[in-house]
């Protein structure tokens, strides 16, 4: 099965002093602003790096959340948070750092379930950088 999804950035003026918005099909992102300030400053709007970050975010739950109900397991709850690194023009690493709520899974199982999410989920197979992963079972 093939899945296609859209995204446009439309920028206005040079880098530093440009600006741009980005909107997906489904309008979740719907006319977003990004520019430098939101990327290299503290500015209002989003930013390429942040938008990685929740996209890894996302898939890795959701890859693990496949990965639990394949083990015949349903947790209560994931939550993820994606730390994006971004150094010297490129993204050095991700730190991933999950929290599982599934009671009756063991140690050993919960590792294993994180770890086959954090090779195999969709985003961590695109990117090229250090994925760097902590997880805790609640």
């Amino acid at each position: 099965m093939q899945i296609k999804r859209n995204a446009v950035a439309h920028w206005l003026g040079a880098g530093k002093d440009g600006k741009g918005t980005l909107t997906t099909d489904s309008k979740v992102l719907n006319q977003t602003n990004y520019a430098f300030h939101s990327r290299f400053e503290n500015g209002a709007g989003t930013n390429p790096e942040e938008l990685i970050g929740a996209a890894h975010a996302g898939c890795f739950s959701m890859k693990l959340a496949f990965n639990f109900q394949n083990a015949g397991i349903t947790p209560e709850s994931i939550e993820t948070k994606a730390e994006v690194i971004f150094e010297n023009g490129s993204i050095t690493d991700i730190h991933l750092h999950t929290v599982v709520k599934a009671p009756g899974v063991s140690a050993e199982k919960f590792e294993e379930l994180v770890l086959d999410a954090k090779v195999n989920c969709p985003i961590s197979k695109l990117l090229n950088t250090n994925i760097h992963l902590q997880s805790q079972l609640l």
